[in-house]
């Protein structure tokens, strides 16, 4: 099988493709990653890993995957459904209940194969599926320990702005921008997208600007990681709020990190104020938010075996 990642295949892992459908009957496609020395009669720890927002299982998912996986876990990395080789239509649609669904379909998956310890089952959630995977963790016990990286809390942002600068006139403006959008596209209209522009000059902002340098140019440039999803997505997200029982979660652990210099470490600073003990929140100098997605030489993959070798056992 030809190998289709943004990363170089480690000799150290088995790889495989494997499907499993949500509560939805949508199929979700994911890449397998096993020790290279796997053992068919062993029980090994699971992790499940989430893509950045936006992101497909080929670019920094995969890369967290296959690190554990070299480090004797059996992990998978998923597309989110409706995105990337996953299921689901209208495409490039973005559901916050089925994100943090898929999670669930995940530990589903998992918890039912004979080589894993469904008492030993946990999540590794990137940026936006930081969010979904905490979320996930607030009402699925099955989930035994949860790290976020570059966390990033989708329902905050949709619904109150970057660091909540919207004022009530802001959101309900944008609402009002939705309803009209649902009119027209219900009426055969052709289907608004929002994401990265095409191209940026100097007069991009810095936040749009580190995105496409990953996902539009050949550091994480994939073909399937379009980087949009439906305008009228949005929707969902302003009347959803993804942590809203984030202390529910302990006594089982959570582990938060963080790019000292990330646009968006507000969001796991202010998530690891509302989550209830054990909780532990790493700050990686001079890490940007997009640099804990592939740069191997900053994530703290260490710390990753540490925290799940510790607490799933």
């Amino acid at each position: 099988m030809d190998w289709d990642k943004t990363f170089a295949k480690s000799d150290k892992v088995l790889h495989e493709k494997i499907n499993f459908h949500n509560r939805f009957g949508i199929y979700i496609s994911a890449d397998m990653y096993k020790p290279k020395d796997f053992d068919t009669t062993a029980k090994y720890r699971g992790l499940i890993v989430g893509t950045p927002y936006g992101g497909v299982k080929e670019q920094g998912a995969g890369i967290y995957a296959q690190e554990m996986a070299e480090r004797g876990y059996v992990a998978i990395a998923f597309d989110e459904s409706y995105n990337g080789e996953s299921g689901g239509m209208p495409r490039q649609t973005s559901s916050v209940e089925g994100f943090v669904e898929d999670f669930h379909a995940a530990v589903d998956f998992m918890g039912t194969r004979p080589y894993i310890d469904r008492d030993k089952i946990g999540v590794i959630g990137i940026c936006g599926s930081g969010g979904f995977s905490l979320s996930a963790a607030q009402v699925d016990r099955r989930i035994k320990a949860v790290a976020t990286v570059s966390m990033y809390d989708m329902s905050r942002v949709k619904a109150n702005g970057w660091m909540d600068s919207w004022s009530v006139e802001d959101r309900n403006a944008y609402l009002d921008q939705l309803g009209e959008e649902r009119w027209k596209e219900f009426a055969g209209g052709e289907v608004k997208t929002l994401g990265l522009p095409p191209t940026i000059d100097e007069n991009t902002d810095p936040i749009t600007t580190e995105f496409y340098e990953y996902y539009k140019m050949p550091r994480g440039e994939h073909p399937r990681a379009t980087s949009h999803f439906t305008m009228t997505s949005d929707m969902g997200f302003m009347n959803y709020k993804l942590l809203d029982r984030i202390d529910s979660i302990s006594p089982r652990p959570i582990l938060f990190v963080i790019g000292e210099n990330a646009h968006s470490r507000y969001f796991s600073e202010d998530a690891y104020k509302a989550a209830a003990e054990p909780k532990e929140l790493v700050v990686i100098p001079g890490a940007t938010h997009v640099d804990l997605y592939d740069r191997v030489d900053l994530i703290p993959f260490d710390k990753l075996d540490e925290f799940f070798t510790s607490n799933l056992k």
